[in-house]
């Protein structure tokens, strides 16, 4: 049996599928279908330091290859996130992983200070947030400003630091660089694309927020490229989403440089996808004489 264990930045997982932030929850809601000990880890529910309603509905909507979402990061605040919901994952066999966003610096910080108090094992810290202070503009669109909340954070906890890029820039090379420049352990990427669709009979858009973010199989393409530039300019590890939806599709993004994978919004349409990637690449690399999955990453071959 291949190995299929890998390690980011320092931690060990069991294999290299995490549900992605956002569309696990809090694994609760699929312990009816299998043990979440099974995934290499959670990345959990997007959590500011207060709580939020999300935007109004409709939020989310199908398109086609994917979905869109403008649900908001509702959620019940660092606090309550810290108190009441991790002590129920807490011993289920796998990484858990915090995802951290706010609206501004201060808040940022308040919330890292709270989970580096807590018993996650890491932090993704989700910089396509917008910067109340800066116009609205999202703390990763730019060099300086996911330069400037890496930085600030960096110092506020001893959790390994998993930067969550935005795909919605012109560089993200650049900026992958500028948060390995300022102390970031790993990145992931990447988030959701901006996007927008009308309903030709009301003439408006589906979302109440007119605009949301794309994922699921549309992006896939995407992900990988951003993936496959971004590995081949940093020295931390890469874990690549977007559009993840077999082990096929797992493989492919370890191979353009992606150390780990994250599935989302698949899971929507079939909730036993992540367990489903796990078991496909355990086959492709017994088959293939792989002996340790970790092989695959970065191992494609550029014409």
């Amino acid at each position: 049996m291949a190995d299929l264990s890998v390690n980011i930045a320092g931690i060990p997982f069991k294999n290299p599928v995490i549900a992605a932030s956002g569309c696990f929850g809090f694994g609760e809601d699929y312990e009816d279908l299998y043990p979440v000990s099974r995934l290499g880890g959670i990345s959990l529910k997007g959590t500011t330091l207060e709580p939020r309603d999300g935007n109004p509905v409709p939020r989310i909507a199908e398109c086609t290859a994917g979905m869109l979402n403008s649900v908001g990061l509702q959620n019940p605040g660092g606090r309550a996130f810290v108190e009441d919901e991790l002590p129920r994952v807490l011993g289920k066999g796998t990484v858990l992983i915090a995802n951290a966003a706010g609206s501004t610096v201060e808040s940022y910080c308040e919330l890292i200070d709270l989970l580096d108090a807590s018993p996650v094992d890491m932090i993704e810290l989700n910089i396509s947030c917008p910067n109340v202070k800066e116009g609205g503009m999202a703390f990763g669109a730019t060099c300086e400003g996911a330069a400037a909340i890496t930085k600030a954070v960096r110092p506020r906890t001893k959790k390994p630091l998993m930067v969550k890029l935005s795909p919605n820039v012109t560089d993200i090379v650049s900026i992958a660089k500028a948060c390995e420049a300022q102390g970031a352990d790993a990145l992931s990427l990447i988030n959701t694309v901006l996007a927008m669709r009308i309903d030709i009979r009301t003439r408006r858009p589906v979302l109440r927020q007119n605009v949301g973010g794309l994922s699921g199989p549309a992006v896939f393409p995407l992900a990988v490229r951003m993936v496959w530039q971004t590995a081949n300019a940093v020295n931390i590890p890469v874990v690549g989403l977007g559009g993840i939806e077999t082990w096929e599709n797992a493989a492919e993004m370890m191979m353009a440089g992606a150390a780990a994978v994250q599935v989302g919004a698949a899971m929507f349409w079939d909730p036993w996808a992540p367990v489903k990637i796990i078991d496909g690449l355990a086959r492709y690399c017994d088959g293939n004489s792989i002996r340790k999955v970790s092989e695959l990453t970065g191992s494609v071959r550029p014409w």
